[in-house]
């Protein structure tokens, strides 16, 4: 038995698949006979000086032991988990703090590009260098996130995916809806959704899962284009009632700003759905293929609208989602404590 810590960086009031993923992991090491829990410190970046005083306070908890029981091993997730120092600590990494690196000075960045945030970066890069480098093993949760390690920091880590968080999941019935799972935050695309279901005159409605802040201008934007009363606003909802809606839809929107992993695509394989994404989708196109599991169009609300035309045709949405189970099948817990705790 191996005394493990999971190491998180948690965003107050904001729950995602982070939370869900670490979460997963500490269950399946109790349920391999570990003994596992979360430590979590708040992260914030406004103002972006937070970045680095996050960083110190992580710099300097012990982790070694906690009441005179000792810690074997540390698993670090999140920037900047991997600035804490111990003699074992391991890296399953979600994603390094974006905004610094892909999305630096672009719409989704509190960094702009002047001199002080260009400073800032910098630190922020050193502090993923350093901790990153201490890290054995390595892996990340996509091959998209351990291909964005290695292009900023040179840093090598193995793709080790998180299996299906949800159970229960199957195709029950193929109703007329496509459904969209995600926060409702502009990185998200869920306003791409709205207006190619404008476009597309099709029958099908299209029902968003999820909160954020972009939670009323999407509905300002339904209203705009005239859908309003094709598109249903669910908010949060319960884990039963997201199943069902899973097992029962025609297909799944999800098509974020070159997203880590998503749980959202590997679930809608899981119930046999077909995945309406985009090419510049990320970690999603690990999955998904075009016309095999799923459509991978240009992100315009054109491109999107001519693949939610064809899910129209209810026979082509079970033909394409037939193949998603297979494609997931070989997800699972075993590979990643293996892994992690082995």
């Amino acid at each position: 038995m191996v005394n493990i810590l999971i190491l998180h960086s948690q965003v107050p009031f904001v729950r995602g698949g982070a939370e869900v993923l670490v979460e997963g992991l500490r269950d399946a090491l109790i349920e391999y006979g570990h003994t596992a829990d979360i430590v979590a410190l708040p992260l914030g970046w406004n103002p972006p000086e937070k970045l680095l005083t996050t960083a110190l306070a992580w710099r300097l908890l012990d982790a070694t032991s906690f009441n005179a029981r000792a810690v074997d091993r540390v698993i670090c997730t999140k920037y900047p988990t991997w600035a804490v120092e111990h003699p074992n600590k391991a890296l399953w990494l979600i994603h390094q703090h974006r905004q610094a690196y892909d999305l630096f000075g672009a719409q989704f960045s509190e960094f702009g590009v002047d001199t002080r945030s260009r400073a800032l970066r910098e630190r922020v890069v050193d502090i993923d260098r350093a901790g990153i480098g201490e890290c054995r093993p390595r892996y990340a949760i996509s091959r998209n996130v351990a291909g964005r390690l290695r292009r900023y920091c040179g840093i090598d880590a193995q793709p080790l995916y998180p299996p299906v968080p949800r159970s229960g999941l199957r195709a029950e019935r193929y109703d007329p809806f496509v459904l969209s799972v995600a926060r409702l935050d502009a990185s998200k695309r869920i306003d791409l959704a709205i207006q190619a279901l404008a476009e597309s005159r099709s029958a099908l409605r299209l029902v968003v899962v999820g909160d954020g802040p972009d939670a009323a201008s999407l509905r300002m934007l339904a209203e705009r284009t005239g859908v309003a009363d094709r598109v249903d606003f669910l908010g949060r909802i319960s884990d039963d009632r997201l199943r069902e809606l899973y097992n029962t839809c025609r297909a799944v929107y999800y098509a974020p700003v070159d997203e880590d992993y998503g749980y959202t695509t590997v679930e809608a394989l899981s119930a046999a759905k077909p995945v309406l994404t985009t090419d510049d989708a990320g970690g999603v196109l690990e999955f998904v293929d075009h016309r095999v599991d799923g459509f991978v169009t240009n992100a315009d609300p054109t491109s999107l609208a001519e693949s939610i035309c064809a899910v129209g045709d209810e026979r082509i949405a079970r033909q394409l989602g037939g193949h998603g189970p297979d494609r997931v099948a070989a997800l699972s817990w075993d590979a990643v404590i293996e892994a992690l705790a082995g």
